[in-house]
């Protein structure tokens, strides 16, 4: 907890008593108050308690070790990507993917002073890389952070005029800053999802509408191993919404892969499909079955 700026920890003190009081209810987020991920966890469960988390690993294990009974966790952004790390902490995680969210980022540039000259902007990697036309434009040398709103808690503690953090509107009230700009991000459209992890799997209704499956997979070290695994997908009619490959420890000797189908275990047609997978790969790991929350394509 101490890891957070002065300004945030009096927040994240008072969160966490009151999360950990009614563990129930409490959902964790990596970031400090007023983070994208505090917010996206208050649009999941308006009546939750967010519980912040300085790090990714931090909100996981709140969830693995029972002090918060789900984790609101970013994954990928329209504008930017795959979320750094987050392909090898699920997997390791233990916790079962229960639900989708998707959340409109709005990025604003905050600062001390309303009329300073700006000359670094201190954020979240993601956050920054969403808005880095916009800094590049302006002449602001963009600076790496824990989180959004940290860093806006970090610029209200310093005494640097010509430093501003990239966060969410709401930040710049938590913590006593002049906003800048509204808006700052590269596309009016950037758009972040959010899964919503659990110990325990989901064992969604048969009439949720359409279901989406996560899992990850490594394929046989033999030639087309890819595309032949890949074939079951084609041949029964599965709609697969993503697959992005990465690399798993220092040997390069083995990639796997992260997918995302549009269906559910128990479907025959998705029975098939992932059975000819199964043939083709080293591994294959369920990461959760959940209701789509928006419709692909």
């Amino acid at each position: 907890m101490e890891s957070y700026p002065k300004s945030a920890l009096n927040l994240v003190r008072e969160m966490t008593a009151e999360a950990i009081a009614n563990p129930t209810r409490a959902v964790a987020f990596q970031g400090a108050p007023g983070a994208n991920s505090h917010l996206a966890a208050l649009e999941v469960d308006p009546d939750c308690l967010p519980l912040p988390c300085f790090s990714f690993e931090d909100a996981i294990d709140a969830v693995k070790e029972g002090r918060a009974d789900r984790a609101v966790i970013p994954i990928e952004n329209s504008l930017h990507g795959r979320v750094a790390d987050i392909h090898f902490l699920l997997p390791e995680s233990g916790l079962s993917i229960i639900g989708e969210h998707f959340m409109r980022i709005r990025h604003c540039l905050l600062a001390k002073s309303a009329d300073a000259k700006l000359t670094t902007a201190m954020s979240h990697p993601q956050a920054l890389g969403q808005c880095r036309h916009y800094l590049r434009a302006k002449g602001i040398t963009p600076s790496a952070y824990a989180d959004t709103a940290a860093a806006a808690a970090f610029v209200a503690d310093g005494d640097d005029l010509g430093a501003s953090a990239v966060a969410p509107p709401i930040a710049a009230e938590l913590y006593g800053l002049h906003m800048i700009e509204h808006g700052i991000e590269d596309d009016d459209r950037n758009t972040t999802r959010f899964v919503v992890l659990s110990r325990d799997a989901a064992v969604p209704a048969q009439d949720a509408g359409q279901l989406m499956t996560t899992f990850i997979f490594e394929v046989k070290n033999i030639p087309a191993a890819l595309y032949k695994a890949m074939g079951g997908f084609a041949t029964n009619g599965i709609n697969m919404t993503k697959l992005e490959s990465y690399q798993n420890g220092a040997s390069f000797s083995a990639t796997e892969f992260f997918a995302d189908i549009e269906g559910a275990p128990g479907d025959p047609a998705v029975d098939r499909a992932l059975d000819e997978l199964r043939f083709h790969c080293t591994k294959v790991r369920l990461l959760g079955t959940y209701p789509q929350a928006r419709k692909r394509g």
